[in-house]
């Protein structure tokens, strides 16, 4: 187990007087969303998130779910105002109207190894939570299913995904000190990409496509991709309506998803499967890694990070398996072979040598036994808690 401390940053103290400041202003903003990125700094299995794009996320103005939800973050200070933790508190209103449940969720939470940092963050978001109305406690999440969720508990010598989150080891034992139990588990897979791809999965594609009547929209450049976002984005809310965490997604959600991810697209790595009306009935998304493009950037676009990232998107050997998802009545019918077997042509194409699995439920074994007759190995293992109050 490697445990990082960063001295550089600050020393953790035995007994410190903590003062916890809610966010109000743009720059306690930045200093909320660029802390992680200070503690972490020269940890070699550290990504650093780019600040900006964080900074919108966390912006009403900026991002849509918060038609559906409301939040605060907070920051811990020391004596010296030195920031040392940070945390938020999400009540997504939409999700516990559809489930009937009083949850508060806590996410963007990061903290120096000291006990008194992490029960004043923790008792605040509980706070909040009793004024809302709430009963439980859960995360970390975010406001999405797409957000970062988790506290990452094995894999601590790996680098994470883009779409992932590195934190240390002591993050989880400060949480079941406060109480905080095991809520769910997410789990990543890295597959190694043989020489050659057996045929079994093109004759598996090609079964199931005939078997269900079922073929793959033609797509050979994102102009081509547009028309079918939509009926995307429909099936997206069907086939996740009972995955834990999620709540339907709204027009305004869907359109900033299309900005953060469809300029970056690359259609060697987008199955759209239709059914004999044209209908969407299943999909999957993957990206080239860009997690050592990021540590490059080091949290910023300028004045090279863009180019790095760029970089990453033409050249690379490993793809993020971001998203696949099946209309229920098309589920254990085959239809994830037909989306590996797209996938597969982009890999060969383009010499991919593996393919990294994004955080996915721990028992999601449809996706997880599309490699079975692949090399895999489990690398990582991230965690939610949950606690009544």
């Amino acid at each position: 187990m490697h445990f990082f401390r960063p001295l550089n940053i600050i020393k953790p103290y035995f007994c410190m007087m903590i003062q916890i400041k809610e966010v109000t202003t743009k720059r306690e903003l930045k200093a909320f969303v660029h802390f992680p990125n200070a503690l972490y700094k020269g940890n070699p299995y550290y990504v650093p998130q780019i600040e900006s794009m964080d900074r919108d996320t966390l912006s009403p103005s900026k991002n849509h779910a918060f038609e559906v939800c409301e939040g605060k973050y907070w920051l811990a200070c020391n004596e010296k105002g030195k920031v040392v933790g940070r945390v938020a508190g999400i009540v997504n209103r939409k999700y516990n109207e559809k489930t009937g449940e009083k949850v508060c969720r806590f996410g963007w939470i990061d903290f120096i190894d000291n006990r008194e940092v992490s029960k004043a963050l923790m008792e605040t978001v509980e706070g909040y939570a009793k004024e809302k109305g709430m009963d439980t406690i859960c995360g970390p999440t975010g406001f999405l299913e797409f957000d970062s969720a988790g506290v990452l508990v094995e894999g601590f010598d790996k680098l994470p995904t883009a779409y992932g989150k590195y934190n240390a080891p002591y993050y989880e034992q400060h949480l079941l000190d406060l109480g905080y139990t095991k809520d769910i588990d997410y789990v990543e897979y890295l597959i190694k990409v043989p020489d050659v791809i057996p045929e079994r999965y093109a004759r598996m594609a090609e079964l199931v496509s005939v078997k269900n009547s079922l073929h793959e929209a033609p797509i050979s450049n994102r102009a081509e991709l547009m028309p079918y976002l939509d009926d995307v984005f429909k099936c997206l809310n069907s086939a996740y309506s009972q995955l834990h965490g999620f709540s339907e997604l709204t027009p305004g959600q869907c359109e900033d998803l299309k900005k953060q991810f469809v300029t970056n697209i690359n259609v060697d790595y987008v199955s759209i499967v239709l059914d004999a009306d044209e209908h969407v009935v299943g999909f999957g998304v993957a990206l080239p890694s860009l997690s050592k493009a990021m540590q490059k950037a080091g949290g910023s676009l300028f004045p090279m990070g863009w180019y790095h990232l760029l970089k990453a998107f033409k050249q690379n050997d490993t793809i993020d398996l971001l998203l696949i998802a099946i209309e229920e009545k098309y589920k254990n019918k085959g239809v994830n072979a037909m989306i590996f077997h797209k996938f597969a042509q982009g890999i060969t194409k383009n010499g991919i040598k593996f393919i990294e699995s994004t955080r996915e439920l721990e028992d999601n074994t449809s996706v997880q036994n599309l490699w079975r007759y692949l090399e895999r190995d489990l690398i990582k293992r991230a965690r939610t808690y949950s606690k009544k109050i």
